[in-house]
């Protein structure tokens, strides 16, 4: 028989998580020791002032993410870029046109910043809190009738 886990526990656990995802990003930050790891660490501070809320986490060996009622965001470092995917970006405003990479697709959208960028906070912010807005919304679009629908 399974032994049940108090809410409490849960919470704990889920806290514990989070605190070893922080840690984990504040060591990749260090890692980095160039741009790089100054440019990730402005962009998480941008993204904790942006929401207070964001949950810290680390995927697939080594990803920062950050979340709320869903994926906000990834922070990516590659050699020449420090990328930042929005998971639903292509379903966001981008009237300061941030977004420079992943355009192709039908669901995310990135933002690449190299060395000699200098990072547009505003409307950072803007693009996170639209993020989470959507996340925590219904979720639900309004999509268009398929053309073979029948209506009754």
């Amino acid at each position: 028989m399974k032994k049940a886990v108090s809410p409490a526990k849960k919470k704990n656990s889920k806290k514990t998580e989070e605190a070893s995802a922080s840690h984990l990003i504040d060591v990749r930050i260090k890692e980095l020791g160039d741009w790089r790891g100054k440019t990730l660490a402005r962009v998480r501070a941008l993204v904790k002032q942006a929401d207070p809320d964001v949950v810290e986490t680390w995927k697939w060996r080594g990803v920062p993410v950050w979340e709320h009622a869903g994926i906000i965001c990834t922070g990516e470092t590659y050699k020449e870029v420090v990328k930042m995917t929005f998971a639903k970006g292509a379903s966001l405003k981008d009237p300061a046109r941030l977004f420079n990479s992943s355009l192709e697709g039908n669901t995310r959208r990135a933002i690449d910043f190299r060395e000699s960028d200098k990072i547009n906070e505003k409307a950072l912010k803007a693009l996170i809190l639209d993020a989470v807005a959507l996340n925590t919304s219904s979720g639900k679009r309004k999509t268009p009738a398929k053309k073979n629908a029948v209506k009754a």
